[in-house]
């Protein structure tokens, strides 16, 4: 599948010290570095189910995760990046069944528009970039593998004896989040699993495999026709792009439990090795006092902004006002701030006050080796800012350090 396109990034003076970065690991429950200090970092992003695309809160992901890729690539590294599309799913079909549309139709424009808001926020593309519908013969593999070792089963329901994962073969489940038996339970329930189906062995365990149901998709398998479960989906893509123990697994702080966790048993039991390295996740944003979520329908939409005519840069902007790892609530005045510092940005660039700037390019550095802090990066720069207006100088338009900086780290181009 083709991602979108990424806008260069300009080369910085490299750091007199080079500075691993910090983040808050999940599993750990701690900051810890992640990536590698040489070579190529790798990373797994889980990417949209394609049927209402793209929210604040997709936005607020990806930019998050462009941060640190951002930020490896400034320390001389190589990224492998990788992000899938379930572009097959209950939601999607659904969605496409309420709306009399196809459902790859519904899909295909879905993420044609992710792929321009993307573009429009400056994220810089994957470099593998997979639909669950092009991976459909590495996920049966993979489900081929765990039937060999005993580690999936039909459930006792003679209509549709579906694949499940028995998640008791897996000894660390739920160490990633922390969660007990009971716990975990309706959690698995409201985000997509079927603790009560009859017929399963444990209430926890995970779909892999549906059978064939009129009127939905299906490929065929050894298993029978059907169509793959979501979190085996995730597993082996990562594993065929990246191979075991990548360097971060990352997604929104929902991911967490059910679908981080059952990745990371559906990948390891078959390699013998952790999952990723670390796990980030990114915090919720809310609307009107609730998270934004399509189910609630209070979405404020990329596309629907960049229609009214506000800079995408603004709304980068506005989502790196908030740090990464909070949860949020979206407010029309935090876009007008936004809006008031890329104006004030960009009018302390064209001043080129001749303000030293190699300052500000280390304390970017550093905010952002200091888990993603782009709140504080944001500040060095509005310190610049302010400093360069107060500043009685000609127009000279020449080159700015800052400019490149804010390019090349944050995302935002001046």
């Amino acid at each position: 599948m083709q991602a979108w396109r990424s806008r260069p990034v300009p080369e910085l003076p490299a750091p007199k010290v080079a500075v691993r970065v910090r983040a808050y690991d999940s599993k750990a429950q701690g900051l810890v570095e992640v990536g590698p200090t040489d070579g190529t970092a790798r990373m797994y992003v889980c990417g949209i189910t394609p049927y209402d695309a793209t929210h604040l809160g997709h936005a607020n992901t990806y930019v998050a995760f462009d941060l640190l890729n951002r930020a490896w690539r400034d320390a001389g590294l190589l990224v492998n990046y990788v992000q899938n599309v379930t572009d097959v799913d209950d939601p999607l079909i659904e969605r496409a069944d309420r709306d009399g549309v196809d459902w790859r139709e519904l899909a295909d424009s879905q993420i044609e528009l992710f792929r321009e808001d993307m573009e429009a926020l400056n994220v810089l593309a994957p470099a593998s970039y997979v639909g669950a519908v092009e991976a459909v013969p590495l996920i049966v593999e993979l489900v081929e593998r765990h039937q060999r070792e005993g580690n999936v089963y039909a459930v006792d329901d003679p209509e549709h004896p579906d694949l499940y994962f028995a998640q008791t073969a897996d000894p660390t489940f739920l160490s990633l989040s922390h969660l007990s038996p009971d716990e975990a339970r309706p959690v698995f329930a409201e985000r997509g699993g079927d603790p009560d189906r009859p017929g399963k062995r444990d209430p926890l365990d995970a779909l892999v495999w549906r059978l064939e149901r009129p009127g939905e998709p299906a490929w065929d398998s050894p298993f029978g026709r059907g169509r793959p479960g979501w979190h085996v989906e995730c597993a082996a893509i990562a594993l065929d792009r990246l191979g075991p123990a990548f360097d971060v697994q990352g997604g929104g702080s929902d991911l967490v439990f059910p679908h981080h966790e059952m990745c990371a048993g559906e990948a390891q039991l078959t390699t013998g090795e952790t999952f990723a390295r670390a796990y980030l996740h990114s915090g919720m944003v809310g609307l009107d006092g609730e998270k934004m979520s399509k189910s609630r329908g209070n979405l404020v939409f990329v596309s629907a902004l960049r229609r009214e005519g506000v800079d995408p840069m603004a709304i980068r902007l506005a989502l790196l006002s908030q740090h990464y790892r909070s949860d949020w609530m979206w407010t029309p005045d935090l876009l007008v701030a936004a809006q008031d510092r890329l104006a004030a940005w960009r009018e302390a660039v064209r001043l080129d006050s001749g303000l030293n700037a190699d300052g500000v390019l280390a304390e970017v550095r550093a905010a952002l080796a200091d888990d993603l802090d782009a709140p504080r990066a944001l500040a060095a720069v509005d310190a610049w800012a302010d400093a360069s207006l107060a500043v009685d100088a000609d127009d000279a338009y020449a080159p700015s350090l800052v400019a490149q900086t804010v390019d090349a780290l944050l995302g935002v181009a001046l």
